[in-house]
């Protein structure tokens, strides 16, 4: 939280809010379950040991070791990437490196969701740290972590452990049962817009499509 509320308590060259980070983060109101990575991840003791640089906070972001939830972003996709950069960097090396790692990882990202990268810089380095990035990315392999926590979940739910403690406060065990379905379909759709392609045809959920009508504005029907 501190680094993505950085640009808000610190002047910088490209200051972002919450507000545009949640727009541009969010491509369906269901996929809003964001993974978040820090740069550098590395004991006080030997920072003194460590030559940072930009190149190596973008590697680090993105790598596992330094993902803050238990999953691997290298099994799915990006659906969208926003790294806020603290300490004296230059604008133009970031986008240039965030553009580099795009195009040597063209299978990380979803395709049909161009400059899906948000880049926000600020001039304040952190404490003891000339220069350091937080990571937020918007992944399908956080289904990953949905599958894990229903498998969990089933084994316990089928012999009904734990279940009073719920059902004695006036819980329902139809509400477990509607929210493992809600979870299931969440997981669906995570691997439908990981598959999605940018020129599938196929209509999704809550897309609009036009009916077709003849030049005198009835519906045309065919025959």
């Amino acid at each position: 939280m501190s680094g993505c509320s950085t640009t808000l308590r610190f002047s910088g060259q490209l200051n972002s809010d919450l507000r545009k980070l949640g727009v541009n983060m969010v491509p369906f109101p269901r996929l809003h379950f964001f993974t978040c990575g820090y740069a550098p991840l590395v004991a006080s003791s030997l920072q003194a040991y460590q030559a940072l640089n930009v190149p190596q906070l973008v590697q680090q972001g993105f790598s596992p070791h330094n993902n803050m939830a238990a999953i691997d972003p290298r099994t799915g996709k990006y659906l969208t990437v926003a790294a806020i950069f603290r300490g004296c960097i230059s604008s133009e090396e970031v986008e240039s490196e965030m553009h580099k790692i795009q195009t040597k990882s063209t299978g990380g990202f979803v395709e049909w969701i161009p400059q899906n990268v948000l880049t926000s810089l600020c001039d304040v380095p952190p404490p003891k740290v000339k220069l350091s990035a937080t990571f937020i990315g918007n992944t399908t392999s956080i289904q990953e972590l949905f599958k894990r926590t229903h498998s969990q979940f089933g084994a316990m739910f089928r012999r009904k452990a734990f279940l009073h403690w719920y059902t004695n406060e006036g819980m329902d065990e139809m509400e477990f049962t509607e929210a493992e379905s809600n979870l299931l379909d969440l997981v669906a759709e995570y691997e439908q817009y990981e598959a999605a392609g940018i020129d599938d045809d196929e209509v999704y959920e809550g897309e609009y499509v036009e009916e077709p009508y003849d030049e005198q504005g009835e519906f045309a029907q065919e025959y």
